[in-house]
């Protein structure tokens, strides 16, 4: 009887954390449809970018130049396609860093950008557009962009939808880590965690 019990709390004990676990396993939003993908991927290093595993760092001050750490997929075309990521800013005493892009390999370049001033605000490079205020030194925000190749791309902080913009057809790649963009400077230290991919 003794051993029945500790078997059933064993048992009861791996359902409760397989039902913690479970939400995160299917964390990707506007749900339904969706096939898990792992896409290749570059380190890209430039200037005094440096990039130790998920951790991304812009060790200087300068406000000029390339200064990138980053790691660019696998180019996509056309269909609908998931990026997620959660980010930790560990140190940010520069300013207007690059945290995920979805670059236009065929078109313009860098199509979404969002990036981060200090103080904690997250905007899109393009625009300007205000995504949230949740990007403070020592928060974990979680980033999900949803790209319908041809029709839009949708950006969503902490599951809430914050951003769209129409997309032209053609092929794209995702990018993540820390970038300068062209009115920014570092230093700057990001961490990345609970990257995923997915497509439809």
């Amino acid at each position: 009887m003794l051993a029945r019990l500790r078997a059933l709390t064993v048992t009861s004990a791996l359902c409760a954390t397989s039902l913690l676990a479970a939400p995160h396993a299917f964390a990707e939003v506007e749900p339904g449809g969706w096939q898990s993908v792992s896409p290749g991927f570059s380190v890209q290093e430039r200037g005094c970018g440096q990039v130790d595993g998920l951790t991304f760092r812009l060790t200087c001050s300068t406000a000029s130049g390339d200064q990138r750490a980053e790691r660019r997929y696998a180019t996509y075309t056309g269909g609908t396609r998931q990026f997620e990521g959660y980010f930790r800013i560990t140190s940010l005493s520069g300013t207007r860093i690059s945290l995920k892009q979805t670059f236009h390999e065929s078109g313009s370049g860098p199509y979404f950008m969002l990036a981060v001033e200090r103080g904690g605000r997250l905007y899109a490079v393009h625009g300007g557009t205000t995504l949230s205020n949740a990007g403070t030194v020592g928060a974990t925000v979680r980033v999900n962009t949803v790209h319908q190749v041809g029709a839009e791309h949708r950006t969503y902080i902490n599951g809430s939808l914050k951003h769209s913009y129409a997309s032209p057809g053609g092929s794209f790649y995702d990018k993540f880590g820390a970038y300068r963009t062209n009115s920014g400077s570092g230093p700057a230290t990001v961490e990345w965690s609970g990257i995923r991919f997915w497509r439809k």
